[in-house]
Parts: structure tokens; C-alpha cells; sequence
């Protein structure tokens, strides 16, 4: 009974979201996006297309396009380049990727996550948010559920890091 209880108070103090839910990436200029919950996913992926790694004042980037067809605002990122990993695709086929870090606001919280760079063509949603980003955040997910937290406050898109977001539209 006790341990009910510790564990009743322990969920209690944490925040629900559904498996969509409205997020922010604000370092690489985009807002108001859904983005699918996935903890069946270890790392989250963004689709992006035309991704080419370069070097800029000694240090690792990577130059990618985010097109219309995401349901995005169609834009070209610039971003530093945490590295390339063996990631298991919707298939679960091992691909390497590129992965970068950015900024993610989810309700009115903000912190930072990585992010592969993937061709989410085929995809319903351009943006899914893997268990390493909501780790550790107290997060529960209601697989039941979508949009429990609405938009993140007005002004979140508003970048704040080195990395660099064009419009192309």
C-alpha cells in the first residue's frame, strides 16, 4: 500500500502529454509544429533533405533543407554537427545519420535534445520525439491522448544558438 502511494505522489508531479503534441524548435527557426511522441523510438528525427556536412571555422556543421512537403515552412539550416550514428529506421534497419542538438519547447518547458537529420517522406508527421528527448523531464505520455499542452507561448521560436534558419519560401 505504501508503495502505491510513493508512486501515486511521484506521478502526480509530473506532466502528461499525449502521443501528438504541438513543440517549438527554436534554434532552427521553427514553430508551431506537431510532433508525433514515439518511446518506441531511441533518438528523435526531423525531416530534412539536401544534407551536407561542411567545415566552418575548424569545427563540424551541417547544411540541410526542410522542405514544403513536411508540412513545415520550407527553410534552409544551418547547424553545428554533433556526429554521425547507427540509427534503426521505421523498418529496423540500422542507417547512419547526422545527428545535431537544438533547443525543444514543449508546453511552456524548454531544454535541449538531439536530433537526426532523415528522409521522413513517407512519414505522416515530420518531427518525432524519441525517449532520450522526454527522459529525464518528468513526462508521462498517454498514448491515448493528443495536444494536451497546447502551443508553446508566442515568442518561443526565437533563436537563441549558433545555429542559422533561411526562409526558401
Amino acid at each position: 500500500m505504501r508503495e502505491t502511494t510513493r508512486n501515486a505522489r511521484s506521478a502526480s508531479k509530473k506532466t502528461s502529454i499525449g502521443w501528438r503534441e504541438v513543440i517549438t524548435l527554436p534554434d532552427l527557426g521553427i514553430a508551431d509544429v506537431v510532433a508525433k511522441i514515439d518511446t518506441g523510438a531511441r533518438t528523435s528525427a526531423i525531416h530534412a533533405t539536401h544534407v551536407v556536412p561542411f567545415r566552418r571555422d575548424g569545427a563540424d556543421w551541417v547544411r540541410f533543407h526542410i522542405p514544403h512537403s513536411s508540412g513545415l515552412r520550407a527553410r534552409d539550416v544551418e547547424a553545428p554537427l554533433l556526429g554521425e550514428r547507427p540509427i534503426k529506421n521505421t523498418s529496423g534497419i540500422h542507417e547512419d545519420r547526422l545527428v545535431i542538438e537544438t533547443a525543444l519547447v514543449l508546453g511552456r518547458r524548454r531544454w535541449r535534445i538531439e536530433v537526426s537529420l532523415a528522409n521522413r517522406t513517407r512519414m505522416a508527421l515530420p518531427v518525432i520525439l524519441g525517449r532520450t528527448a522526454i527522459r529525464r523531464h518528468k513526462i508521462l505520455v498517454d498514448p491515448g491522448r493528443s495536444f494536451l499542452l497546447g502551443k508553446p507561448p508566442h515568442g518561443a521560436a526565437k533563436r537563441r544558438s549558433s545555429a542559422a534558419a533561411t526562409s526558401d519560401s
